[in-house]
């Protein structure tokens, strides 16, 4: 695959491609995560809001994932949402798509981008900790009652 196109972009609300993006990533959003994790019936209202944010990846044309940030305070950030189509999957993208999310908010002064991953996706734990991210504490039913979350977290070096 050494002549594919791999594109990475920032959504923006006025982009003319908005609703092709929001339409593709609301179906990857019902396929991946099950129906109480999803965000597909708000996915609009959430970019909407004013400290939010969305990177995806296309490869030749084809939306391959996306990460979804917010900046809640001045302080920090958190990463809502990680995805990577399956047949994309191990092969860097997660990795290129949290780089970049993660340099936004460098870029915007974070001090901490914080995120919840389920213990038993052990492959997004290596992604995480491979970048730098720390286990913060463990948040019980987090995803549901039977379902916790590691709270986790990246601090940037003040300057």
């Amino acid at each position: 695959m050494a002549d594919s196109s791999i594109v990475l972009t920032e959504l923006h609300r006025k982009s003319t491609s908005w609703a092709k993006v929001v339409d593709e990533i609301v179906r990857l959003e019902k396929k991946i995560f099950p129906k109480h994790e999803s965000l597909a019936r708000s996915f609009d209202d959430e970019l909407k809001k004013k400290n939010s944010g969305l990177i995806y990846l296309e490869i030749n044309g084809d939306l391959a994932g996306y990460v979804m940030y917010s900046c809640p305070s001045s302080l920090c950030a958190i990463i809502t949402k990680l995805a990577v189509k399956e047949n994309y999957r191990r092969q860097g993208h997660g990795d290129a798509l949290l780089k970049e999310a993660i340099e936004k908010c460098r870029s915007k002064r974070i001090h901490r981008v914080s995120l919840h991953v389920d213990p038993l996706r052990t492959p997004a734990m290596h992604l995480y900790k491979k970048l730098g991210f720390q286990i913060d504490t463990l948040v019980k039913a987090y995803y549901s009652s039977d379902r916790d979350a590691y709270r986790m977290y990246l601090d940037f070096d003040k300057e």
